[in-house]
Formats: C-alpha cells, structure tokens, sequence
C-alpha cells in the first residue's frame, strides 16, 4: 500500500479519530485482502469506525476474509444496524465462522436481526461439528433442474451471480425429486450447445459429492484427488444442502496445518495468534504437556538409578547416554512424523499397522547399524589417536554402543511408527504423539536397553 504500510501496522496501534475519514478514503481503493490486513493491526472499535466508514460493498469484500483474524471483535464493536447490514452481505460460511466466536450478548442480539434467509442458513451452518464439511461448506451455490437447456442455465447463472460464491461449478438436479443428478463446469457450459439438455456438457462419470457430516480431510482429498473448484455436500436424501469450494479447503487446510505443528511441539493447539493469546492461557496450552513430559522424564532417573551398580563400575558407559537416548529419539521422531502424515493423506490404515510395522523393522535395523558403526569408528579413533583412554577394555566399550545404537534405534523407529496406530485407535488424535512425547519414551527404554547391552557384553571384565 503506498500511503498505509500494513506489514508496519502493529496490534494495538492508536488511530486518530479525526483521520479515520482520510484513512477509510484510501483503504477502499486497496485489494480487499489488504484492508484486511490493516484492520487487524488496529483495535477493535478503531478498525469498526473505519470498516463503518467505508463504502458498504468494500466493507463487506474486507469483513469477508478469512486472513481477517479480529472478525468477531471488530462485528461486536459495530454499530448494530451496519453490522447486520454488512453480515447480510457476506457469503454464509464466513458469517457462521464469525458467529461462532462471536460471544453474548451480540451472538443472540445480531441473529434475531438478521433477515429470515441470513438467520436459516446461518442457524443450518452452525448446526454441524466444527471439523465437519458441513461447518466449512457455503449455502450459497448455483444449482438447476436436470430438464432445462445449457442456454436456459447459462441466463440463471447471469441472475444469480452476484449472490453466489462461486459459478465455475453448476449442480443438476432431478425435477421432481430435487436429489443431485450431476455437476457441469461453467467451461463445458459455455461451449456447449444453447438449445442442448444441460445434462449433455456433464462429463462422463460418477459425480463426486461429500457427506454433511464427513470429516474435513475427506474434503481436502477428494477436492486433492479429482483437482475440483467445489465439491457438493449432500444429505441423507442426497439433497445438495451447501458446496465446499477450493478457498474454505485452503483455509481449512492452513488451520489444521498449524494445529498439527503445535501438537508436534508437545502443547495444545492455539485458539488465537501467536501475539494475541493472554499470557495465563499460553500457561495452561503448555504446562500440562510440559508436566506430563517432565513426569515421563522422571522414569529416565529411576532407570538410572536400577543401573547404579553398574554405573559404578564402568563410569565409562555414562559418557555415551546422551548418545543413544537422543539416537533413539530422532528416529522415533521421523518415524512418528511419517505415519502421522500418511495417516492423514488415507496412504494407511489401522489396519496397516503390521505392514508399517514389517517395514520400520529392517529399516530400524538398517539405521541403527549405520549409526553403531559411526559410534564404533568414533571410540576407534579417539582411543587409537590418543584423545581419550576408555580403558584396557576400551574395544568391548566400542561394541558395547553400537550394539546399543543398532537396538535402540530399531526399538525408537517401531515405537515412533506404531504409537500413532494406538493413539489413532483409542480415538486421540494422532498428532498427540508428538516428537517430545516419542523421545520421553525411547529415553526410558533406551536406556534399560543400553545398559541390558552392556551387561551381556561387558559381563566378566568392566561389570
């Protein structure tokens, strides 16, 4: 922007009330994603006297954006009668995602307000679980009766255009059943014949729909598999009650991604921003997986203490624990990311967990192996170069940690890959098992094997 910097524009930003006119003035000529953008920087009553302030169709185009962060705070601090105004301009998945973060009493006082149309499709919206395709679906669609000409549904889509989300995709529908026959692209519409059937620019095969109720990853994969604009949701009757366009898979997508990179860092998800989430509820997301990890780690001090007679004995063995704890730890990390994401994209199963299971084995195997020999080569080197003296017994100390490397990396990659599987079956998400998570548990067993290792090995001469 040339006269508003927006990435300069930090939260919280005072506006003079006197210049709200002038800033308003120059944000309408400016891309709707940007006014956005501005807005969020602002306080919520200073960026409503601009959004109020500005011409009614740009302030719909910005409060319509799904970037717009401070939604719900910005339409709880407008004045009732523009804020009604604008919401009855918005398409209808972005008003029911404002509404439900919207709290009381504007929740209840800007329903009722609402025409009739507004408030049931909004009331149809919010009726669905939030990680359905129901609740990201939008009731705004382009939809015609399977007996009408390509010319006939070409001037419907004139009409209706302005009050749709989206016309690349027209829905057929039966006459008298009013259940979806097919879908037909606005391409093959346009090229078609006028006088023809619209069913005759409706491709040759099965027409890809989605269930209200279906999760939203199913959405993102068939909207992924078949490269569509829009997907159809339909009832139990196979009535078309919404489409979910390629936009709310994006930001569906974006949401999802973020949680899952914050569940991988062993916390609860965050509800807002990084910078706007108070400092008692960033507390609460990451204490309690920071106690349920320190309690975890706990179990590492109480193997240690099992082996303390050992420990004695062979102080020697106590250099290499960070070794092969954080060894075992990164591979059951990268084998927990991959199956967590597999699992996401349907490329496995629960069923499939004996197959990921035949699969990490070798490759444990394979890993751990070259990881023990560059632990061999290491004490090798080191202990022939003069740099450190393990002891008479210093080759048996070298086989003693790679053997343990070759054990535990195996066990790490099995346990990484096949936790998902048992989170995933006792209906946790599998996110849950999150690097930090898989590492508290291989450095445990890592080390009750480390030492396991060293007693068959070292048994007679250190220990």
């Amino acid at each position: 922007m040339n006269e508003i910097d927006v990435e300069e524009n930090v939260r919280g930003r005072v506006v003079p009330a006197d210049s709200i006119p002038q800033i308003a003035e120059r944000l309408a000529h400016e891309a709707a994603a940007d006014i956005a953008d501005y807005l969020d920087g602002l306080e919520p009553e200073e960026a409503a006297a601009i959004l109020a302030a500005l011409p009614p169709e740009r302030a719909v185009e910005a409060l319509d954006q799904s970037s717009l962060e401070a939604g719900p705070e910005i339409v709880a601090a407008l004045p009732e009668e523009t804020a009604v105004s604008l919401l009855e301009g918005m398409s209808a998945d972005r008003v029911a995602g404002i509404f439900r973060e919207l709290g009381e009493p504007e929740h209840s006082r800007l329903l009722d307000r609402l025409d009739a149309g507004t408030r049931a499709s909004l009331k149809t919206l919010l009726a669905y679980p939030e990680e359905s395709a129901g609740s990201i679906m939008t009731t705004e669609f382009v939809s015609v009766p399977g007996n009408w000409t390509i010319a006939e549904t070409l001037h419907h889509i004139r009409m209706v255009e302005r009050t749709r989300e989206t016309v690349y995709s027209v829905f057929v529908t039966d006459p008298v059943r009013h259940t979806l026959v097919h879908a037909v692209s606005l391409r093959r519409l346009v090229s078609g014949d006028p006088h023809a059937n619209v069913l005759s620019a409706a491709p040759k095969r099965r027409v890809i729909k989605i269930a209200a109720l279906a999760p939203r990853e199913e959405v993102v994969r068939l909207i992924s598999k078949y490269r569509l604009l829009a997907v159809p949701v339909v009832d139990v009757r196979n009535h078309v009650i919404g489409i979910v366009t390629v936009d709310d898979v994006i930001d569906a997508m974006v949401e999802s991604q973020t949680e899952q990179v914050q569940r991988f860092g062993g916390m609860e998800a965050l509800d807002e921003p990084y910078m706007d989430i108070g400092f008692w509820a960033m507390i609460r997301k990451r204490a309690g997986w920071l106690s349920v990890l320190l309690l975890g780690e706990m179990l590492t001090a109480s193997a240690m203490q099992g082996f303390e007679g050992e420990l004695s004995k062979a102080i020697v063995l106590t250099l290499f624990i960070p070794l092969i704890m954080s060894s075992g730890g990164n591979s059951g990390s990268q084998a927990t990311s991959l199956i967590i994401r597999a699992l996401a994209l349907h490329e496995v199963r629960l069923r499939d967990w004996w197959r990921v299971a035949l699969r990490e084995l070798p490759s444990g195997i394979a890993l751990g192996s070259i990881l023990g020999l560059i632990g061999i080569v290491r004490i090798s080197a080191w202990q022939t170069l003069g740099l450190y003296d393990y002891g008479e017994h210093w080759h048996l100390v070298a086989a003693t940690v790679g053997a343990a490397l070759v054990c535990v990396v195996t066990f790490g990659s099995l346990a990484g890959s096949l936790l998902p599987f048992v989170l995933k079956r006792g209906g946790f998400d599998p996110a849950v098992a999150s690097a930090p998570f898989v590492a508290t548990l291989v450095d445990v067993s890592g080390l009750v094997i480390y030492f396991s290792v060293a007693l068959v090995i070292l048994h007679g001469t250190l220990l």
